[in-house]
């Protein structure tokens, strides 16, 4: 009987328990009427329709996969770091499997870090291919930051070990690529390939900005990822800019 169980172990039972265990775990204590267990199988119900819900949420997000998979390779491309005043711009293209089951994708800017962290994982794991591009500070300058997103997005396409037949785009057109493309208005939050590839150009490029601020901790590069918070903009103007500075994003402050 459920009831010699105390109710602490029930509850670190369902803390223990996989999404694909939660059904079995309700049938098992449903007879137990203390009002504890109740409390309990009542989050498990709330968490395993939580669940359906994402998943239909992951399935609305392969629309734009499923009506390109007959072509071969679908690739979500997208890129983070356009508007900060240090560090690269990074663009990343992911080929996800047809059968994919990733939940949790979405516009990496709706994910927390931890989340994104973990998503980053998984994605690399379960992907079929995934090419990132960098594109330098100083090459920004020398072309413009448009022009260097869509050179990182070139790049991120030739890392790729197996070329897409079509490509996925948030918002842009990439030229000088001779492969089909389909331009999405917040794509990343529209397609599940974009969405992956937008967690992991954010997690790259989050980790990186992480590296520059163990060597120049002066200008809170790990909080601010290189944006223009006040206290950067503070740093640039006491220390003056580094060499992973944008000089032609920083004639404003010094």
């Amino acid at each position: 009987m459920s009831e010699s169980k105390k109710i602490g172990e029930i509850k670190e039972e369902f803390k223990a328990a996989s999404d694909i265990e939660l059904p079995s775990f309700i049938e098992r204590y449903q007879k137990d009427t203390r009002a504890g267990v109740v409390k309990i199988l009542e989050q498990a119900q709330k968490k395993i329709e939580k669940l359906e819900e994402e998943k239909q949420r992951t399935e609305k997000l392969k629309e734009y996969e499923k009506k390109y998979e007959a072509l071969g390779y679908v690739c979500g491309i997208d890129e983070v770091g356009r508007g900060p005043l240090a560090g690269p711009v990074v663009a990343c293209a992911v080929i996800l499997p047809k059968d994919c089951q990733i939940l949790y994708i979405n516009d990496s800017k709706k994910l927390s870090a931890k989340k994104r962290e973990e998503l980053y994982d998984v994605i690399m794991k379960e992907a079929v291919a995934v090419g990132i591009g960098m594109v330098s500070p100083q090459r920004i300058d020398e072309i413009n930051i448009l022009q260097a997103t869509y050179e990182a997005m070139r790049e991120a396409i030739q890392k790729l070990s197996v070329k897409p037949d079509i490509l996925l785009n948030d918002a842009v057109t990439i030229p000088d690529v001779d492969i089909k493309q389909v331009p999405i208005i917040k794509g990343d939050a529209k397609s599940i390939s974009i969405g992956a590839a937008s967690i992991v150009a954010k997690v790259t490029r989050d980790r990186l900005m992480e590296e520059y601020d163990a060597i120049l901790p002066e200008y809170g590069f790990a909080g601010n990822k290189g944006y223009g918070s006040a206290a950067h903009i503070e740093a640039l103007k006491k220390y003056g800019p580094t060499p992973i500075h944008r000089r032609s994003f920083i004639g404003n402050f010094v």
